[in-house]
């Protein structure tokens, strides 16, 4: 992997894309009042009960997480993810002032959404980033130990939407589940170690 790399306005792009695709993702998924797992299901979650508004309490989650990411895998990594999981929570705050939407069927919501944040964190994963929260830990965990990402991602977030069971409505709660599932499914099949490689960066990118 040490001659492929991609170049820094590749990576820019990427991280760019990919955060909008999944701050896509989540406005899909507070479109029907669903949630999902991770620091962004817990955010979900909490925005119900506060003034707090999604990306700030997103951001706040995410912080212990950055400075794991800094001291467990590296400052660069750590940088990268900061970037990308900023750009979530500013852009999933001001996406309702572009476009409104009347009504969206739950099971579309939790399918669609599911789909586009395992698409963006996909992205940015490839980039050498994360969105922070338990992406840097099954990240870390892939690297160091082999465990597949996108497995112990669905595990972590499972537990998290059992937890919410006296907090949210059953059939709410089922559609988040499905969401959960798509999102990691994604991971899971398309995020392995040693199957992706970039091609060699231009200098003149």
């Amino acid at each position: 992997m040490s001659q492929y790399q991609h170049s820094f306005k590749e990576d820019i792009i990427a991280i760019a894309s990919g955060a909008f695709l999944v701050a896509q993702g989540v406005f899909f998924l507070q479109q029907a009042g669903l949630l999902t797992g991770g620091t962004t299901g817990l955010a979900l979650l909490v925005s119900q009960f506060t003034d707090l508004s999604f990306g700030t309490l997103y951001f706040l989650c995410n912080c212990p997480f950055y400075l794991m990411a800094w001291f467990r895998m590296s400052p660069r990594f750590a940088l990268r993810s900061l970037l990308a999981g900023g750009a979530v929570s500013v852009m999933a705050d001001h996406i309702a002032y572009f476009f409104e939407i009347t009504w969206l069927a739950p099971a579309y919501c939790a399918v669609i959404g599911g789909l586009l944040m395992g698409v963006g964190m996909l992205m940015i994963f490839r980039h050498n980033a994360s969105l922070g929260g338990f992406n840097v830990l099954v990240l870390y965990c892939q690297d160091k130990f082999g465990i597949s990402a996108g497995k112990l991602q669905m595990g972590i977030d499972c537990t998290i939407l059992a937890l919410s069971f006296f907090l949210i409505d059953l059939n709410l709660l089922m559609w988040s589940v499905v969401g959960a599932i798509v999102l990691n499914l994604v991971l899971a099949m398309n995020h392995k170690p040693g199957r992706y490689q970039a091609h060699p960066a231009n200098p003149g990118a």
